[in-house]
């Protein structure tokens, strides 16, 4: 039997449920994978042991929080080999999470005692073809800590049912396989789908901490890889750039986005030898300014920053002045092109200095390459 119920989002408990906001900024947060996938093992596997679903079905996160979550799928197979499915569709809450809105789906099967549990992957979760992540090769793309939060509500119910707990629990999301084509996985060598991720069970909006997480994922693999070269791109435009540049593998490239301070403190305690940042002009005079984090919501181009650095490379005074009422960094670049001032070999010395400055004592050797939005290099420190 197959059932479709509500909308299958999370509500109640501790973290506030559906409609409540994180304090300071207006945003609701969401429900990892991991905790949809807790879930719905906690619903079907009961339901293998009493014959009912309960819906909504209630968990506690590795915090304290006990949201609920209504199910959206429902099926119990009778016969020998019997099994149950339960289902809940992932509410990201306001963060523009791939997931939102995918269906994480549970199948519960009884194993003999002493089976402990077992873990599968269902269409549309992914399997680890590389060493370097948390998970053995052959594995499973089901996080540690979605693993244990899956184990503790099965030996929960258990306990309460007169279960042994012994079980096979496959995860599979529908339309997964398409939807981790727009993520990390296929780079860091899981495929045939997405991971099922969470430490805290909560998304929180905006936050950036599955891509921080992806990054530091990558330098895992890089290093496993046995990789000395790595390569941490703004964006697909940077990244064809270095492609061009270093003949790097896949592998060895980190998809950095704005987050640079996240691979320099990543690297800090997890060295290669060498290290290359390539991204957009504008973006990298934030970094020659100190701002680890690049994006436009949380640090500013600074013109003055960049007439100083002008001033640096030769500049005179007027075309200092020209810079601090420029438009765009861009067009403080191409004013001193226009006038051989080489600010872009100028900003890339600088954020090369403040990379190193992050890393400290790290091992590691750090090149810079400035790109203007065609992808041409406009500076190299």
């Amino acid at each position: 039997m197959t059932t479709d119920g509500g909308g299958g989002s999370a509500s109640g408990g501790a973290a506030g449920g559906r409609g409540a906001q994180l304090k300071h900024t207006g945003l609701r947060p969401g429900w990892t994978t991991g905790a949809c996938a807790t879930a719905a093992t906690k619903a079907a596997y009961t339901a293998l042991l009493t014959g009912g679903f309960p819906d909504p079905v209630t968990i506690e996160l590795p915090k304290g929080q006990t949201p609920s979550f209504a199910l959206a799928k429902e099926r119990l197979t009778a016969g020998p080999d019997r099994s149950a499915m339960a289902a809940v569709v992932k509410d990201a809450g306001d963060d523009p999470d791939v997931t939102h809105g995918a269906l994480i789906r549970a199948t519960v099967r009884l194993l003999p005692p002493d089976s402990g549990v077992v873990f599968r992957a269902g269409p549309g979760v992914g399997t680890v073809t590389r060493p370097g992540l948390p998970l053995e090769v052959g594995e499973p793309a089901i996080n540690p800590v979605p693993r244990q939060l899956m184990r503790a509500h099965v030996a929960e119910v258990a306990a309460r049912y007169g279960g042994t707990g012994d079980v096979e629990i496959t995860v599979s999301v529908d339309h997964g396989e398409e939807i981790a084509r727009s993520t990390w996985n296929p780079r860091l060598g899981i495929l045939g789908g997405l991971s099922i991720l969470g430490t805290t069970g909560i998304v929180v909006p905006y936050s950036c901490s599955a891509w921080i997480d992806s990054i530091r994922r990558g330098v895992d693999v890089a290093r496993a890889a046995g990789r000395t070269h790595v390569a941490a791109c703004t964006g697909s435009t940077s990244e064809k750039t270095v492609l061009a540049t270093y003949a790097l593998p896949e592998d060895a490239l980190l998809d950095m986005g704005d987050f640079a301070g996240a691979v320099l403190k990543y690297l800090r305690r997890h060295p290669v030898d060498r290290l290359t940042i390539c991204g957009g002009f504008a973006k990298l005079s934030k970094l020659a300014a100190g701002h680890l984090d690049l994006h436009s919501a949380r640090s500013q181009v600074n013109k003055d920053f960049l007439a100083t650095l002008a001033t640096e490379a030769g500049a005179p005074p007027s075309l200092a002045a020209q810079i601090t009422t420029a438009n765009t960094g861009l067009e403080a670049l191409r004013l001193c092109e226009s006038q051989g001032i080489p600010l872009g070999n100028t900003v890339a010395a600088r954020a090369r200095t403040e990379a190193q400055a992050v890393l400290r004592e790290a091992p590691v050797e750090v090149d810079v390459i400035c790109i203007d939005r065609a992808g041409t290099v406009v500076g190299r420190s």
